[in-house]
C-alpha cells in the first residue's frame, strides 16, 4: 500500500467522523526499516517518522536531517532514563512517558537544555503486565505530578491488546484526555488507524502497511 493510499485512508476516516482535513498527523513508522525504504518515504515529501529505539535513530536520523530539512521525528518505543539526553536531542516529540523516573528525568533535562519534546504519556488500557504505561486508574494523578514539574503534557498514547476491539480502549484514553484538559491522542496502528481517526486521534503510527514487512534482520 503506498503512502498516498494510507493519507487517502486518513482523509476519508477525518471527513466521515466530521474533523477537518488534516487533523490526524501520519507518523510513519520507520524502525528496523532499511534506509533505502525511508529515504524513498522522505523522497515523497513526508516528514513525519516514528522510531522504537533511541539508538537505532541516532544511527539514522542525522545523516536524514543533513538532507532533508523539517523533520518531525517521534519516539514510540520505551524511553529508558539513561538515553532521556540523547532523546529530547533528537525527537520532536516523545510518546512513552510512563513512570516518575523518566518524568524526573526529562524536567531536569528541560531545565539544563532550555528545551523539551511533545510529550505523551503511555497509559497501559488494557493494564496488560508485560507493556509499559500507566494504568487507567493511575493516569490522573500521573499527569498532574509530570505538570507539577513543570512538563507539558501533549497528550496520552495506547496500544490496546491485539486480541480485544482497539475501539474500547481508544475510547478510554480519549475519556481520560478530555478529563485532564488534554488535546493529543497517540493512537491507532496499521490495522485500526481509522477505527482511531473515528475517535479522535490525533497521530496514527503506521509501518508495515506503508513500509512493507520489517527488516529485523537488519
Amino acid at each position: 500500500m503506498s503512502l498516498q493510499d494510507i493519507q487517502a485512508r486518513i482523509h476519508i476516516a477525518e471527513e466521515n467522523a466530521g474533523r477537518p482535513k488534516g487533523s490526524a498527523k501520519l507518523i510513519a513508522v520507520s524502525k528496523v526499516q532499511p534506509n533505502e525504504r525511508v529515504e524513498a518515504v522522505l523522497e515523497e515529501g513526508h516528514r513525519c517518522f516514528g522510531e522504537n529505539r533511541v539508538q537505532e535513530a541516532v544511527g539514522k536520523w542525522p545523516d536524514f536531517a543533513r538532507r532533508y530539512s523539517d523533520l518531525d521525528l517521534h519516539l514510540i518505543g520505551p524511553l529508558q532514563s539513561n538515553k532521556a539526553r540523547q532523546a529530547m536531542e533528537l525527537f520532536q516529540s516523545i510518546h512513552t512517558l510512563d513512570r516518575p523516573k523518566l518524568a524526573k528525568a526529562l524536567a531536569r533535562l528541560a531545565q539544563e537544555l532550555g528545551h523539551c519534546p511533545k510529550l505523551f504519556v503511555q497509559v497501559n488500557t488494557g493494564e496488560e503486565p508485560q507493556k509499559a504505561g500507566i494504568p487507567p486508574r493511575e493516569a490522573d494523578a500521573f499527569i498532574r505530578e509530570c505538570q507539577d514539574m513543570d512538563l507539558i503534557i501533549e497528550g496520552l498514547m495506547c496500544i490496546p491488546p491485539a486480541d480485544e476491539e482497539p475501539s474500547l480502549h481508544f475510547s478510554l484514553l480519549g475519556k481520560i484526555a478530555v478529563r485532564n484538559g488534554l488535546s493529543g491522542l497517540s493512537m491507532g496502528m496499521s490495522g485500526d488507524f481509522e477505527t482511531a481517526v473515528a475517535l479522535g486521534a490525533t497521530h496514527v503510527r503506521v509501518g508495515s502497511a506503508i513500509f512493507g514487512t520489517r527488516a529485523y534482520e537488519l
